[in-house]
């Protein structure tokens, strides 16, 4: 009778071991799955433009140098209508994160800065230049440098910057979502994401 006994007692030992062995092999499987599926996410979004605008500006264009001695002074002028697009973009594949399989988090380090793209058309109009003061490559230079300048000021001014923010947090949200779902921690900067609002609040 104790033979019999014995052996129930070391038959349910060892059902129980495997069991138990079991239960954590299928756990590691689908942390591992969910890591994965963590990672590929992040991978996909690439790079995104999150913003366009358009600007259309007139210019005038004035230069004057004296001639022998500031006796006679030399003028060149033009009117200079720019159109230019502008997009506001993140680069995302450029995002700095770690997954942590043990305690289930994706820490997001940093976020790659906004990269501001002008690409202006310049036509020119009413062209005048005195004989001893023609218009130069330097001059052309000079207008669009002051073009571009002036064009960044104004998109710093503008909601562009803005709206291209509001699109990289719907890009975040996605994060939290997948994170969220999993049961896994999104952390950006070490602080904990615990809602759709700490997402929205995010200072880049």
């Amino acid at each position: 009778m104790r033979k019999i006994l014995f052996g129930v007692v070391v038959t349910l030992m060892i059902l129980f071991t495997f069991k138990y062995c079991g239960d954590k092999k299928e756990a590691k499987i689908t942390l591992q799955e969910n890591s994965a599926l963590i990672q590929k996410q992040v991978k996909n979004v690439g790079k995104l433009i999150v913003t366009e605008g358009h600007f259309s500006e007139v210019f005038s264009y004035q230069n004057s140098k004296g001639i022998f001695g500031d006796l006679y002074e030399a003028e060149k002028k033009a009117l200079v209508v720019v159109n230019a697009d502008v997009t506001i973009g993140y680069d995302l594949s450029k995002i700095e994160y770690k997954i942590n399989e043990t305690t289930k988090t994706l820490q997001i380090i940093s976020i790659p800065k906004e990269e501001i793209k002008i690409s202006p058309d310049f036509e020119y109009y009413d062209i005048q230049a005195d004989f001893l003061n023609q218009f130069e490559a330097k001059d052309y230079n000079a207008i669009k440098t002051t073009v571009n300048a002036s064009l960044m000021k104004k998109v710093e001014a503008s909601e562009l910057k803005s709206n291209a923010k509001n699109r990289l947090i719907s890009e975040l949200a996605k994060f939290y979502i997948l994170t969220n779902s999993l049961g896994w921690t999104l952390e950006y900067k070490e602080i904990p994401i615990a809602s759709y609002e700490d997402v929205q609040s995010l200072k880049l």
